[in-house]
């Protein structure tokens, strides 16, 4: 029986607690500042990287769970935390609802890494993602600020809201498309250097937030448009390689280390919160601190069944729409709803979220049962991690891939243009190349080999049957001893450079380039 993964996020609280308890040292959180330098690279990136194609395809049924969802939560579940804890003011229940809505993908990635998810569910997931993020947010800056005002009107709200999101959505797409033109003309007329296209790229997400704020829009919808509209821009084409390359590179460290500075911060701050909040429980309802854990379990399992209820009846929508439209759709799955509702796992956003409730009031009182709030919180998290570790595999395990004909085929077509526009490309380039030459010979040698692996591969996406079969499995083999070249080059360097043969910048030179090229083999 193999072992059960445990997400990495735990490890990071785990840690986060340990240096606590150790050290006693404990970091002071400004929300503010906190909610600058971690939320915008965090839903930028979401919005740079989601697969656009599923997001137009499944558009309804990720609008569903990403709004409808997320306003569902936060009425369902504000007030059942009001019930459960009276302790709780229903405007701060439904503050921490709202921070609770938001679901984490990156955390269900490393979940189901033993259990691969159905690609359409989990570009499903991602997307909800996405906007659930902007949508959950936006719902909390609602309620902290009814919780500092003491009145809410729901008519103003919903005309506020358009104006926010109209008006971030509007300067996030403008402020990424014109620092992508000056960057551009600046590259076209001087060159591109990788390192200040990296350094923009980490910039425009910070100014499109300060931007949207500064003229009293939501900077959550801003980040989020200018990481959907960085998107398109990428796909210009307008970018070297290289940096291409370099940039994903800095753009996965910064991901993976704001990640887990957010949950290292978390397992940091436990020892005050859990005394805090201990205390507030204990004064308001005479329980012991050891209900916390009760409290966040009631918690934990009515998020998930209202996920789950909310999941079904979107299913059931969904498949009326079909046969409204003349479409056929499948019958409701008990195993795939299951499995979208335990993937509902609570993650960096959340803690992000509930970290940014004020100290303060503008009445200068403390903001009511802030520390119970945040400890709530970081145990659904910690126990939706536990769950989904635990049960989310055993149900995809259960769940038949279904195959994506049409996905296999397009991909074949695009790799057959591809081929076919490279064959005319080096036939031009060796033309070119050999005219006026006296060794013109060597030139039409050298495209003949790039034409014929070109060929070749055109050759291979067009036929079937057994034919097709052989020529993959050729290919195959033929990966297969490329990769052992590759590596036993690769362990040549480390050798000569262990050796002092070879100079350092030289080695990592031609290790990274080893290493490209592997990459491009291993992900066939």
């Amino acid at each position: 029986m193999s072992p059960i993964p445990l997400p990495l996020p735990l490890v990071q609280i785990a840690l986060g607690a340990l240096i606590a308890y150790a050290t006693g040292f404990h970091v002071q959180l400004d929300p503010e500042v906190f909610f600058l330098l971690f939320l915008p690279p965090l839903l930028f990136l979401d919005g740079w990287r989601i697969p656009k194609h599923g997001l137009f395809r499944d558009g309804w049924t990720i609008l569903e769970l990403a709004l409808g969802l997320v306003l569902f939560t936060v009425i369902g579940l504000g007030f059942f935390i009001h019930w459960l804890l009276p302790a709780i003011p229903l405007a701060v229940a439904f503050a921490l609802a709202a921070v609770l809505s938001p679901t984490d993908p990156i955390a269900v990635s490393a979940i189901t890494a033993r259990a691969p998810m159905p690609k359409r569910l989990m570009h499903i997931l991602e997307s909800e993602s996405l906007l659930n993020d902007a949508s959950g947010l936006v719902c909390l800056r609602f309620a902290v600020a009814a919780i500092s005002t003491g009145s809410f009107s729901l008519g103003e709200a919903s005309l506020t809201f358009l104006q926010l999101a109209i008006g971030g959505v509007g300067i996030g797409v403008v402020v990424t498309l014109g620092i992508a033109r000056l960057k551009n003309v600046v590259s076209k007329k001087f060159g591109e250097e990788s390192g200040s296209q990296i350094l923009i790229s980490l910039l425009i997400p910070f100014a499109a937030y300060l931007v949207a704020e500064k003229l009293h829009c939501s900077g959550i919808l801003a980040v989020v448009a200018a990481g959907v509209t960085m998107s398109y821009v990428e796909i210009t084409g307008q970018v070297l390689a290289v940096t291409r390359v370099r940039r994903n590179a800095v753009w996965d460290t910064v991901q993976f280390s704001l990640n887990g500075t957010i949950f290292v911060l978390l397992g940091q701050q436990f020892p005050r919160l859990t005394a805090g909040a201990a205390n507030s429980v204990g004064a308001a309802s005479q329980s012991q601190s050891w209900n916390l854990a009760l409290y966040v379990g009631a918690i934990t399992l009515t998020l998930t069944v209202l996920r789950f209820a909310w999941v079904w009846a979107s299913l059931r929508f969904t498949l009326v729409r079909a046969k409204w439209v003349g479409e056929r759709g499948l019958a409701p799955n008990w195993r795939l709803v299951t499995a979208a509702s335990l993937a509902g796992v609570r993650g960096a956003i959340t803690l992000a979220g509930v970290l940014t409730l004020p100290l303060v009031l503008p009445d200068g009182s403390a903001f009511p049962i802030r520390d119970l709030a945040i400890l709530l919180a970081a145990g659904v998290i910690t126990l939706s991690l536990m769950v989904a570790s635990v049960f989310l595999p055993l149900v995809l395990k259960r769940i038949e891939a279904v195959p994506e004909p049409a996905r296999v085929a397009a991909e074949d077509r695009v790799r057959v243009a591809a081929a076919h526009a490279a064959i005319r490309a080096i036939a031009l380039a060796q033309h070119e190349m050999a005219a006026q030459q006296v060794d013109a010979d060597i030139y039409a040698d050298a495209a003949a080999h790039l034409m014929d692996l070109y060929r070749k591969r055109i050759e291979g996406q067009s036929q079937t049957g057994e034919a097709a079969e052989a020529i993959r499995r050729t290919d195959e083999i033929d990966r297969k001893l490329r990769l052992a070249g590759i590596r036993a080059e690769r362990d040549e360097i480390f050798r000569l450079t262990r050796a002092r043969d070879v100079e350092d910048d030289v080695a990592r030179k031609l290790v990274r380039e080893l290493d490209l090229v592997e990459s491009r083999y291993s992900s066939q």
